[in-house]
């Protein structure tokens, strides 16, 4: 870091938003990825303007300083964590909704902004953004944006990526740009939108964001099917969506993610003994038609060897059943006290087995896994669990061999989390040596210095270079 930086800096921003304390600076080298080691920032700017972000880029870039962009601090690849030092930018402070636009159907944000916080003022206007990943009460549209974030509802409706249709982005160099439109077609040009959502922060900052809103249903049902074991879930799976049905959500577990809920006192219990389990859920304008969607779908899923089903005729059984969802996490975590969350895709066609080699590798390795997550689209996240830090090279050979037998069945190793620095190692397994030469490629003309987010994703040849010149 230069001499008086820090000093230019609050020049930029204000004496109390650029931090150098020791201290205060350990939060923002970590994020929510487990057995990841932190890497403390040299300082953090929580510029508060996008032309105060402007202004820090071009600081950075004329120094040579590394600059990691950070949400929330809710990823769970390490997208986030400053592994060469640098500077943090937070974007804490955007947290503006500048704009609603019923008629249009769109809205503008600030990165900052909590995607909870957008749904529920959207829903004021009769309005529907779809996307919700299970940190929506604390992540930012900017971070979604980034990991192009997805969730339960992703078989319907999709992922960040569907609603994205503009953004306020400024460079490495601290230019400012603006990509896309803010209509909900448009063909002009190359897609640098879309280039951007996913990128994990590492082409640019974001920091506005126009999106695609939808009509909001006026009806949810929810429902749920017990099976007795996951090849019959499998059937049912593909019996709903053959029947013509297209639920909300279409959520897995399996018989270890079902004994470990149970054992919570969860508000709704599943059948002791189950096999595997389907919450299915639907929506649309008419009560009677949503039910009626939601009756077929049970009725395909006893043709496919359903021993239960429970229809969820009133709120407070639609709320219990998704709250002893939402426990998955942490019930499968205190099995053994420590675990590692995978979120592997496989044709849903292929869960049951790939469900089936989990168990067979964690028999291998001499560990515990369980899998649950969204059926419909094949994405599950696979728990591997264990005691203690001792087991971790054994827990780093299950996941190599984890995502092996996932490219294997077609699939691949992330549907939500991203690369970040969790995957960068198995990002080869499943990329080309020209694929990834060709992104880096794209990379340098973004960031031809490699000074933001260096080391993320792949491995950034730029950043190294440059880092190893900082030492030097």
């Amino acid at each position: 870091m230069p001499a008086g930086f820090a000093s230019r800096l609050e020049s930029l921003v204000g004496g109390g938003f650029v931090i150098g304390d020791a201290e205060a600076l350990v939060p923002f080298g970590k994020d929510e990825t487990p057995n990841l080691a932190p890497a403390v920032p040299d300082l953090v700017v929580r510029p508060g303007s996008v032309d105060e972000v402007a202004a820090v880029m071009g600081a950075c870039a004329e120094a040579g300083v590394f600059v990691t962009p950070r949400g929330a601090g809710t990823g769970k690849s390490g997208g986030c964590v400053p592994v060469f030092g640098g500077v943090v930018l937070a974007l804490d402070r955007l947290t503006h909704i500048t704009r609603i636009d019923k008629d249009d159907g769109t809205c503008t944000v600030e990165p900052g902004v909590i995607l909870e916080a957008l749904q529920q003022a959207v829903a004021e206007h009769g309005l529907f953004y779809p996307p919700d990943p299970a940190s929506l009460s604390s992540c930012t549209l900017g971070g979604n944006v980034a990991e192009n974030a997805g969730g339960p509802r992703a078989l319907k409706y999709g992922v960040t990526s569907n609603y994205v249709l503009g953004l306020e982005l400024v460079l490495p160099s601290g230019e400012r740009l603006h990509t896309g439109k803010q209509t909900t077609k448009g063909v002009a040009g190359y897609d640098l939108t879309s280039l951007v959502v996913g990128s994990e922060g590492t082409l640019a900052i974001i920091t506005g964001i126009t999106l695609k809103l939808l009509p909001s249903p006026r009806f949810v049902q929810t429902a749920l099917a017990v099976f007795p074991s996951s090849e019959a879930a499998v059937k049912g799976v593909g019996a709903i969506l053959g029947a013509g049905i297209l639920p909300r959500t279409l959520e897995y577990l399996d018989r270890a993610s079902i004994a470990a809920v149970r054992a919570m006192q969860p508000p709704y219990r599943f059948p002791e003994g189950a096999g595997a389990a389907l919450i299915v859920e639907t929506d649309g304008d008419s009560e009677a038609g949503t039910l009626e969607a939601l009756s077929r779908a049970l009725d395909a899923c006893g043709e496919a060897g359903a021993t239960d089903t429970l229809l969820a005729t009133d709120a407070k059984k639609q709320r219990e059943i998704w709250a002893s969802r939402r426990l998955l996490s942490e019930a499968t975590r205190r099995i053994k006290g420590k675990k590692v969350s995978e979120d592997i895709v496989v044709p849903r066609s292929k869960i049951a087995e790939m469900v089936a080699r989990t168990g067979a590798l964690g028999d291998k390795h001499g560990l515990v896994t369980c899998s649950f997550g969204h059926a419909g689209d094949g994405n599950l996240h696979t728990q591997v669990l264990f005691d203690d830090d001792s087991e971790l090279p054994r827990v780093e050979a299950l996941l190599a061999d984890l995502f092996d037998a996932t490219l294997a069945l077609g699939g691949t190793i992330t549907g939500e989390h991203g690369v970040g620095l969790a995957k960068q190692r198995y990002l080869p397994l499943e990329l080309s040596d020209e694929a990834i030469a060709l992104s880096l490629r794209l990379k340098a003309a973004f960031d031809p210095a490699g000074i933001l987010n260096p080391g993320k994703m792949f491995p950034d040849k730029l950043a190294l270079r440059a880092h190893k010149r900082a030492q030097s």
